[in-house]
């Protein structure tokens, strides 16, 4: 008896995504642990997932990855465009420590928040409010940075305004040579940034929902707002905005290279991501799934090795 043989009738047909094949999901996650890192077919070549074995390690390895990516473009006199997340964090303050430690100045680094709180009409937080996206990128990574920070003018965030204009200012960074890097989390419902699976439903092909570049004023998934009341709000649910400004697969898809992390672990056993990092590398790209084409890009992933599993029922 398990969800696959009590679905019809519940109350989770009709709340989980309409285009997601459950017996695939649970296929995805049935796999020992040690079988995570197994390459499949439609992976690149240049993907690989990194387990880590504690979250300070997680840290300072994702920390490492982001500033050595800063780092090397300085040395080849390239711009570099980053796509950047507000969840995972930590690995922010480990960029600092290191870009600080090797003296290597921003003022050639672009940031594009992925992502902000908003309501329907894709009108945000404001930028000091303590939930914002553009605050928490301020106070962890821009402002620490010091005098070796990035140009406030290479700052950009998913206001109305300005992530309409995502699109144009990333291409005539590329047609520069600029390397685009995305540096991503992975959402409960396989979200990256707030692109969610049920999004797929208004497109007639995958070749146009890989066009999408933005949308104002998303609607998020029941469980997205969970997760982020959980991992973000303390559990209070009511304090989560409904709605987002976020890039799509027309942006996050266009990466030289990715930068992806997974550290959803709370602790006594309990975990949040361990089903959404399986369906990320196994089940292959589907516009229901939008992590699925993070494997198909050059980069590292990630992960506590906690995530891995088994996943089986625990007693705590």
């Amino acid at each position: 008896m398990n969800l696959l043989t009590t679905f019809e009738g519940s109350m989770m047909d009709g709340f989980l995504p309409k285009g997601w094949d459950l017996a695939r999901i649970d296929a995805c996650a049935s796999h020992p642990a040690h079988a995570v890192t197994q390459r499949q077919e439609f992976w690149h070549p240049g993907f690989e997932p990194i387990a880590c074995a504690t979250l300070e390690d997680f840290d300072v390895m994702l920390g490492h990855e982001i500033a050595k990516t800063i780092r090397r473009t300085r040395d080849e006199g390239r711009d570099s465009a980053l796509i950047l997340p507000v969840g995972p964090m930590g690995m922010y303050r480990w960029a600092v420590y290191f870009l600080k430690e090797w003296g290597v100045t921003c003022d050639h680094v672009h940031g594009f928040n992925m992502d902000e709180w908003s309501d329907r009409d894709g009108r945000t937080l404001p930028s000091d409010n303590p939930g914002a996206f553009q605050n928490a990128m301020e106070s962890a990574f821009y402002g620490p940075l010091g005098p070796l920070t990035v140009p406030k003018s290479h700052r950009n965030f998913a206001t109305t305004h300005h992530l309409p204009e995502y699109a144009d200012k990333i291409a005539a960074l590329k047609a520069k040579s600029a390397e685009l890097t995305v540096i991503f989390g992975i959402g409960r419902v396989c979200h990256i940034a707030f692109w969610e699976p049920h999004f797929a439903e208004e497109f007639a092909s995958v070749e146009q929902w890989r066009a999408q570049t933005h949308r104002l004023g998303a609607r998020l998934h029941p469980l997205t707002i969970e997760q982020n009341a959980l991992t973000s709000f303390r559990s209070r649910t009511t304090l989560v905005p409904a709605f987002a400004n976020t890039i799509g697969p027309g942006l996050f898809l266009q990466a030289d290279r990715i930068i992806g992390g997974a550290d959803g672990i709370f602790g006594r056993g309990m975990q949040w991501q361990g089903l959404s990092l399986w369906m990320t590398l196994r089940y292959g790209p589907n516009m229901w799934v939008p992590s699925s084409f993070m494997p198909t890009l050059p980069g590292k992933l990630f992960f506590l090795q906690g995530l891995a599993g088994p996943l089986l029922p625990e007693m705590n």
